[in-house]
């Protein structure tokens, strides 16, 4: 659970790739961009910066089969793990953009909701306030702080904008393996659970809804709202130091 100096250099060098990745795509996104030219774009972005596409072919705890693309891509109501069809994206869609990087061994894992064209004023406030919840709860990755306080700062910035974040899907630790112990949860007690200690790596990802926070899991393997309300998603990788957290994917 605590990685070595070296192990973080790895990561972050990863991170670094990604961060890239994402910046150039993100700014080529507009309406009647596809999914398909999306995700492939990202892949060739990926390797030739040196990196390897984190979930290609990779099979996560209850899904049916491996993951046959670089990157998820979630419309609207579709949460996460979302994936990337022949869609052309439409003004009004919230796009999440969701993909991982390894380079040399290890991993990282980021994630970003874009409103494509002009979108409404609630899908504006709820993009806001979930990327504010990762930056309040990244603000608690101090040694000696919890996932408890993680958690807290998350439900409690979330509520008090009127949304509601979503249950049973939550961050992770990251590292040689794109899931690691401990999982780190979206809502807490303050002061419960594992202390957080210099050298832990943890993706930290808020997912909010605009209503109902129940999921269903869809027949592609994907998760969305149960009432088909809008969800917004953001994560970084960051790193526990001795003082201040370092974000790897910024």
């Amino acid at each position: 659970m605590i990685k070595k100096p070296e192990e973080i250099k790895k990561i972050a060098a990863a991170g670094k790739i990604l961060a890239v990745t994402a910046k150039k795509i993100i700014a080529e996104i507009r309406i009647g961009s596809s999914l398909k030219e999306i995700d492939e774009r990202v892949k060739k972005l990926i390797i030739q910066s040196g990196g390897q596409p984190a979930f290609l072919g990779y099979h996560p705890y209850g899904a049916k089969k491996p993951y046959p693309n670089s990157i998820c891509a979630s419309i609207n109501e579709v949460i996460v793990h979302g994936l990337p069809t022949n869609y052309k994206l439409k003004s009004g869609d919230l796009l999440k953009l969701d993909f991982g990087v390894i380079y040399d061994g290890y991993y990282a894992d980021a994630a970003w909701t874009i409103g494509i064209g002009t979108i409404s004023p609630i899908a504006q406030r709820l993009i806001a306030t979930t990327r504010k919840a990762l930056e309040i709860a990244i603000k608690e990755c101090i040694p000696g702080k919890t996932l408890g306080d993680i958690g807290y700062a998350i439900n409690s910035f979330v509520k008090k904008n009127k949304f509601k974040v979503l249950k049973g899907l939550t961050g992770h630790g990251i590292g040689k393996e794109l899931h690691e112990d401990p999982t780190v949860f979206n809502d807490g007690r303050k002061g419960s659970g594992l202390k957080l200690r210099p050298g832990m790596v943890l993706a930290i990802e808020p997912m909010v809804s605009a209503g109902s926070d129940q999921i269903i899991q869809l027949p592609d393997d994907s998760y969305a709202t149960a009432d088909n309300s809008l969800s917004a998603h953001f994560e970084h990788t960051i790193v526990i130091t001795d003082k201040e957290p370092i974000i790897l994917t910024q």
